[in-house]
């Protein structure tokens, strides 16, 4: 499989986020990539405004998707990013979709929420309750995350235990203090501890450090980014994998049984 990492700054025009995210798009089909991972929250963001991703949220047949799902209509590429979808209550649903062909093909709420390191993503945001599936990608398994999930290592195992041979983490995470040593050592234990690739992409903007990278199932990291704009491409390789689960079959081993949602 031939993946992209498409980083970019996330402005408070959803307009202008849409022509961002399907030129990427545009581009990931000329470099021949089988799949293509964008940040979390791509409708609209405002670190000077917390409350703008609730007055951006739109439903899933909104414009903003509705001009996505139009750009990937005539191809196969798969497209996965998060966007804030109105819930009943007021709130918003932090929603990872994928697309492929004109259709979602696959929603999953964010089930960890951040409430930490003095933010809290719960006053505005609601948590999902169900364990996101996995999708066929380019003959190979992926599972989906969302940014803080990276902190829990239970959902990672879960989807590999499931089947993932890859896992990808779309994220807006927030600089600060030691942060960007937790992402990067976060997202290369997951991907060592369940001997699988991890493919994750942050958000660039001025709040946000982007650091996007690729990491193969024995926790070599084979593409990465800075905290500027980048489009990388990696190829992942099911051989890798098996000779990471050969040679170190912790997924065999563990005598843990699978973990369960609350």
């Amino acid at each position: 499989m031939k993946v992209a990492l498409g980083q970019f700054a996330v402005s408070r025009d959803w307009r202008e986020n849409s022509l961002t995210c399907t030129g990427l798009m545009a581009q990931a089909l000329v470099g021949e990539a089988d799949l293509l991972l964008l940040p979390e929250a791509v409708l609209a963001q405002d670190m000077n405004d917390p409350s703008r991703v609730i007055e951006a949220a739109q439903p899933l047949d909104g414009p903003f998707l509705k001009a996505i799902l139009a750009a990937s209509q005539a191809n196969q590429l798969t497209t996965i990013m998060t966007v804030h979808v109105p819930d009943r209550t007021g709130k918003v649903m932090n929603v990872l979709i994928a697309v492929r062909a004109g259709e979602i093909i696959a929603r999953y709420d964010k089930l960890h929420l951040y409430d930490a390191f003095a933010m809290q993503e719960s006053r505005r945001v609601t948590a999902g309750s169900k364990i996101p599936p996995l999708i066929e990608v380019a003959g190979m398994k992926v599972g989906l995350m969302t940014c803080y999930d990276v902190r829990f290592p239970e959902l990672a195992r879960r989807l590999a235990l499931e089947g993932a041979e890859v896992l990808v983490l779309p994220a807006a995470w927030v600089k600060g203090p030691l942060k960007e040593m937790h992402w990067e050592v976060l997202v290369t234990a997951r991907a060592l501890e369940n001997t699988c690739y991890m493919v994750a992409v942050g958000e660039c903007g001025p709040r946000n450090c982007g650091n996007s990278l690729v990491v193969d199932p024995l926790g070599v990291a084979i593409a990465k980014a800075g905290e500027s704009p980048a489009l990388l491409f990696a190829g992942l390789d099911p051989a890798r994998i098996a000779h990471a689960r050969s040679v170190l079959p912790v997924l065999q081993n563990c005598r843990f049984a699978s973990p369960e949602l609350k």
